[in-house]
């Protein structure tokens, strides 16, 4: 199994998208690359700690691809927007890939690279995480509990992410 640590607006929306991925073998959501520990959700929603609302995915390589990853990651954000994502404002909105280690680090810096030259600006942020805590339980597959919960993410993009599932896998 690998992880990648992905902040895409609100996480409810990018969690329930990331499991639509056959592959995906879990989700937690949680806050990353910030500059406090433990932090709460009212903590991250005062714009003061650094942090990203993200989502911990735990994958199997061997069903799904990183790339496949950030495929469906890039149809669920507008990465030219700073600080936000659909009607949701603040740092801790911006949009973000991490990873933790260097086989995943190397393909995420070359994919998003070549991805920036797509766009006339390009506010993702990529790198190594340096952080992870997790939200609270609350906020955990939110959207399954709260199917009339809101999202930025259109019920169209979830159905993109869902048909990559029927695309031939490339292999990191």
């Amino acid at each position: 199994m690998r992880e990648l640590y992905l902040a895409g607006g609100c996480f409810w929306g990018m969690e329930k998208a990331l499991k639509a991925l056959d592959g995906v073998v879990d989700t937690e959501t949680g806050y990353a690359n910030g500059r406090t520990e433990s932090p709460s959700y009212e903590d991250v929603c005062t714009d003061t700690t650094g942090h990203r609302e993200t989502v911990k995915v735990i994958y199997d390589p061997d069903i799904v691809s990183l790339e496949t990853l950030l495929r469906a990651f890039f149809i669920c954000v507008n990465p030219m927007q700073k600080n936000r994502q659909g009607n949701d404002i603040g740092t801790q909105y911006q949009s973000g890939v991490y990873t933790t280690d260097a086989e995943s680090e190397t393909f995420v810096r070359q994919y998003m690279e070549n991805k920036r030259k797509d766009y006339p600006s390009f506010y993702t942020e990529y790198g190594p995480l340096k952080s992870f805590w997790p939200a609270e339980e609350y906020h955990q597959d939110y959207l399954e509990k709260n199917p009339q919960g809101y999202c930025h993410i259109s019920n169209a993009e979830y159905e993109l992410v869902k048909q990559l599932n029927t695309e031939v896998r490339t292999h990191d």
